[in-house]
Order: structure tokens, then C-alpha cells, then sequence
């Protein structure tokens, strides 16, 4: 596993020496955590047997991108090919189908997503060098374990940071494009989706954390997109990290809301495996020293250090999966009442752009 933390110049890598599965069973172990978007099945622990940092990473001026073929892309006259027109048409029946189950009450808000299957010969390392050059505010990650495959990506998404007791987690729904400005006008579907996952988020957190607040609704920039986000906070009492992850995954901003419902609708009608796609990975329980500077003339405080308990996990969005000469792209957006079913779907092809980018 190789990682870079989003505004970070440290690339780490964790590394396991043999091939074993690890699956995890309690929150108080340590590692890397691979899962899936159904919590239903087995979170993947990466040992950290070995653990190499570089401080000061550059992007080598000389990364390639090799030959991609995109088997459902665009051509250059304009003209949508057979396959994408399938593509858009299953997607928009998709969404029709949701917005038709949130009229009759079956869930507010439901994320549905597609697979983009694409023809790929580049190296995953030359993906992943890319995928850090462009993406320096995002969690960027290269995965790899024989028995479960080889994944990178580019998330902007934070599922939650816990620091000792120090519990920060956010929400992050609404998207638009970059339009040269970091301040731009949000629609009512936008900003009501948005607080759907900041009220679901606060109360299902509101039995297992202390302290809870909340900031004001940003707009934050990823890549050549735009989003809405708001910072939640609070206390977490020792041995209940496992709760406060289950009571978040999946978040409505992945699954939606009501969690069942729209979890069961997902699973019975978007037609495809989301497998990690939508769920979550990050550092668990890692020990890091941090420095306590004190002004005054006793040096011994000046050079005192706390260790500190850490763990820090991503939402895995904007991400693909690598399979023998196939790449497997992953988007999707929240459905509400008021969605649009052909806006949606440009949402999904824009959102596509930030792994298609990667890919040449």
C-alpha cells in the first residue's frame, strides 16, 4: 500500500511480507483497512510489517502515460458511440427508477452509481505518479494484495479522523464544475442534498460521541470539480470506535437515506458489483510523536514529545480498479426528489473525467 495524505509532500507505503488475507475484527487493531461498500462483508487488514516514508516527493519529469483505449468513449466527430448510448439510457432508466421509489416513500435520497469499463496498458505506477501529480488535495492511494487485486485512486472524502479521543468527520454531497471560481451559486437540489447527509451524519452520531458540533458549509474544490462540505466534530470514548464506523458506513452521500432501503435498492438494481467502490480505507491505529514546543529556557520541554494515537480513514471515490489489461472506472451521484435523470448522468460523465484524466 502506497499513500499520499491530501496538501502532504510525505508519500508512505506500508508493507505486508507474505501473502496472507487479514481480515479485520476489531477496531483495536493496527494497520492499513481495506472495505467493502456492503459492510455485510469483510474488511481487508494490511499488516504493517514494513513501513517506508519519503519526504519531499516530486513528480519525476519523465512519467509516461501509455496507450488507453476507452471501450465506451466518446469519438472525435461528436457523435455519442452505440455502447454509450446503452450506457446512458440503463443509467437514466436507473435514476427514473429511484426518483420513482422516493415519490412513494420508499427512501429520501438514494446514490446510484455505474461501471465504466475501459482498455488499458499503462503501469499502474505510472497511474498512480499521475494521480498524484494532479491531485494534490486529495487522498491519493495505490492498493495491492494478490488475493484481492490492485486499486488507486484520488478521493477528496474523509470518513472520519480520530486523533487520541479527537473525532473529525464531514459531509460532502452537491457537485458542479469548476468554472474559475471557488465561491459559485448552489441549487436547491444541491443544498438539500447536502443537508440530508450533514442531519444523518449528526444524528447517528449523537448517542456515540461527546461534544458534538458542526462548521459552517464550504464549497471545496477537487480537481475540476466542486463540492459542498461541512466539518463535524466530537469526543470519542475509548474501545467505541467500531460504533461510530458503523453508525457512518455507508454514509448517505454513498448509500442514502433511509440506510437500509436505499442500501437494498442499490444492491437489487444497480446490476454490478461496487466490491470497494464507496468504501472505505486508511491508516488504523498508527502511533505517531507529536512535538510539544514550549517557549522559555528549559530545553528538556523544548524537546518533549507526545505519542499519539491516529487513525485516518477515506471514503473510496474517484477510484478504478486494474485487471489484467482492463481498467473498471466507478461514478455515481445522490438522487433526490428534485433530480433531473439526464443532468445526473452528465454528472457522472463529469465526474469520470478525474480517472479518464489519469489514464491520458
Amino acid at each position: 500500500m502506497v499513500y499520499r495524505k491530501p496538501q502532504e509532500d510525505k508519500v508512505k507505503a506500508i508493507f505486508q511480507t507474505d501473502d496472507r488475507l487479514h481480515h479485520l475484527k476489531k477496531f483495536s487493531e493496527t494497520g492499513f483497512i481495506f472495505a467493502p461498500f456492503d459492510a455485510r462483508h469483510s474488511t481487508i487488514l494490511l499488516a504493517p510489517d514494513e513501513f517506508l516514508e519519503i519526504s519531499g516527493y516530486e513528480q519525476p519529469a519523465n512519467t509516461t502515460k501509455r496507450d488507453v483505449a476507452l471501450s465506451t468513449s466518446g469519438r472525435e466527430d461528436g457523435a455519442m458511440p452505440m455502447s454509450d448510448k446503452k450506457e446512458k439510457a440503463s443509467h437514466i432508466h436507473l435514476i427514473e427508477k429511484g426518483i420513482s421509489e422516493i415519490t412513494k416513500g420508499t427512501f429520501k435520497k438514494v446514490v446510484l452509481s455505474r461501471q465504466i469499463e475501459m482498455r488499458s496498458t499503462a503501469l499502474p505506477l505510472d497511474l498512480f505518479q499521475n494521480l498524484l501529480a494532479n491531485y494534490p488535495n486529495a487522498f491519493c492511494y495505490f492498493w495491492y494484495h494478490p488475493k484481492v487485486g490492485l486499486w488507486l485512486g484520488a478521493t477528496p472524502e474523509i470518513l472520519l479522523m480520530l486523533r487520541n479521543r479527537q473525532l473529525t468527520t464531514m459531509s460532502l454531497a452537491g457537485t458542479q464544475k469548476y468554472a474559475g471560481t471557488e465561491n459559485p451559486k448552489w441549487g436547491h437540489k444541491e443544498l438539500e442534498e447536502q443537508q440530508l447527509v450533514t442531519d444523518y451524519i449528526t444524528d447517528a452520531l449523537k448517542d456515540q460521541v461527546d461534544q458534538l458540533s458542526k462548521t459552517k458549509t464550504e464549497t471545496v474544490r477537487a480537481g475540476e470539480l466542486l463540492h459542498l462540505r461541512t466539518k463535524i466534530t466530537g469526543l470519542v470514548e475509548k474501545g467505541n470506535l467500531d460504533a461510530v464506523v458503523k453508525a457512518l458506513h455507508p454514509t448517505p452521500a454513498v448509500c442514502g437515506m433511509p440506510k437500509k432501503n436505499a442500501h437494498d435498492f442499490i444492491m437489487d438494481n444497480e446490476n454490478y458489483d461496487r466490491e470497494f467502490y464507496t468504501g472505505f480505507l486508511g491508516e488504523l491505529n498508527l502511533k505517531t510523536c507529536k512535538q510539544r514546543s514550549f517557549r522559555g529556557r528549559n530545553q528538556e520541554n523544548q524537546a518533549y514529545r507526545s505519542v499519539v494515537n491516529t487513525t485516518t480513514l477515506y471514503v473510496n471515490l474517484r477510484c478504478m480498479q486494474l485487471k489484467n489489461d482492463k481498467a473498471y472506472l466507478y461514478v455515481g451521484g445522490g438522487i433526490t426528489k428534485d433530480s433531473d435523470p439526464e443532468r445526473e448522468w452528465e454528472e457522472t460523465v463529469a465526474k469520470s473525467s478525474t480517472m479518464l484524466s489519469i489514464l491520458g
